[in-house]
């Protein structure tokens, strides 16, 4: 056990006890003995039975971070480094790890921290406080542990430079970890190169999450008219230009954006069938059903429209108005791709809205695909923020 003990609330911690990862700042009774804020400390239920070992921020709605239920097991070297160990062996088993998401933060117990793996390079973000003090000693025995895995890395950058931080009391924060190095990184998945700005691109530069869903959509793109909305680097519209759709337009609100992708569409060959354009979606989908556009296969891969709880109701009219305008673009026959990438609306929730956004639209559907975020981003059950990413893929029929 740690010096300094947090107790909590009579019947509180209920979601730590279901198998969650965090106790709130309105479940602690009372904290006893000297601490920093970052801390490790041991927890304490009300009756004094110890519930495990984490660390404290009294800047946090999440006052501790949990790192383990074991109060007898001390976070030393040999605990970080089986932590690591377990989290690399996991992606051996479950993806392709030449481009991949080695750590996922509670999913892989150890909070706050991701790490994405894009060749032989690292990108590691820290948004927790506690984790950000042993940042040194995680980096150090992770790339002992990719060595002794057969997954050497030349170089590691830092994208700390997310609002959560502000939250934990810290400032933002990016650059090398390692010798510098160029940051555009090239990859390739699913057969598609990109090219990966791990300084410039958003979160760490790629959205590896959608691996697999970009792969479900090419079986639905050859000979298709295709329309990727929210095309970021261009990752959907590039699978679908690579297996064999007839002409594809990608779109997105940031330039930087469109011209990453334009450049990726550039390294593999499709500049030809596949172009993108910056532009709002929101803006534009009205334009385009207006102009009697239609494509055999329309992409909505959106940013997260809430990202809380408060906010769920404005996120709603979000996605259904987006959906329903994706809807009628569609031929009928065609496919629509369709995602959100917010835990707070869940798998439910999202299916009813684009159950409405159908019947606004005068559509069936008819789902063929349903798949959440890649295995390299595991759910860890009961702690509801690990499951983020639903993706549906619907055919989409005229009322019959």
């Amino acid at each position: 056990m740690y010096p300094c003990k947090v107790t909590v609330k009579k019947g509180a911690a209920r979601s730590f006890k279901s198998g969650g990862a965090w106790i709130y700042d309105n479940e602690v009774e009372r904290i006893e003995g000297d601490f920093t804020n970052g801390d490790l400390v041991t927890v304490l239920d009300f009756d004094g039975y110890p519930l495990g070992n984490g660390f404290l921020n009294m800047h946090s709605k999440l006052r501790v971070r949990m790192m383990t239920r074991h109060a007898e097991q001390q976070i030393d070297e040999a605990f970080l480094r089986q932590r690591l160990l377990d989290a690399v062996r996991l992606r051996k088993q479950v993806i392709d790890t030449s481009a991949c998401r080695l750590v996922f933060g509670e999913a892989d117990f150890l909070p706050g921290l991701t790490v994405d793996k894009f060749g032989d390079v690292l990108v590691l973000e820290s948004l927790a406080l506690g984790m950000d003090r042993m940042k040194e000693t995680v980096l150090r025995l992770l790339l002992e542990v990719l060595s002794g895995e057969g997954l050497p890395i030349r170089g590691v950058y830092e994208r700390s430079d997310a609002k959560e931080r502000l939250k934990e009391g810290m400032e933002r924060h990016k650059g090398f970890l390692s010798a510098p190095f160029d940051t555009k990184v090239e990859i390739r998945e699913n057969g598609v190169r990109y090219l990966v700005d791990v300084a410039e691109g958003q979160k760490t530069g790629f959205f590896l999450d959608q691996k697999l869903n970009r792969r479900a959509i090419q079986r639905f793109a050859p000979g298709a008219r295709v329309l990727d909305c929210f095309t970021h680097t261009g990752s959907f519209a590039l699978n679908a230009g690579l297996a064999g759709a007839r002409e594809v337009l990608g779109v997105d609100a940031s330039a930087l954006g469109v011209a990453q992708a334009t450049e990726n569409a550039a390294l593999n060959g499709l500049s030809a069938r596949v172009r993108f354009e910056t532009a709002d979606v929101f803006e534009l989908l009205p334009k385009l059903e207006a102009a009697k556009e239609r494509f055999e296969l329309v992409i909505l891969d959106p940013p997260a429209f809430t990202k809380s709880r408060e906010t769920i109701k404005r996120a709603v009219k979000g996605y259904r108005d987006i959906n329903l305008r994706g809807m009628k673009l569609v031929r009928d026959g065609g496919f629509l791709a369709t995602c959100s990438c917010s835990h707070f609306m869940d798998q439910e929730l999202f299916a009813r809205t684009l159950q409405e956004a159908a019947r606004g639209a005068r559509k069936r559907l008819r789902q063929v695909y349903f798949s959440t975020q890649a295995p390299d981003h595991p759910i860890l059950w009961a702690a509801g923020e690990t499951y983020y990413l639903k993706f549906f893929i619907f055919q989409v029929l005229d009322e019959k």
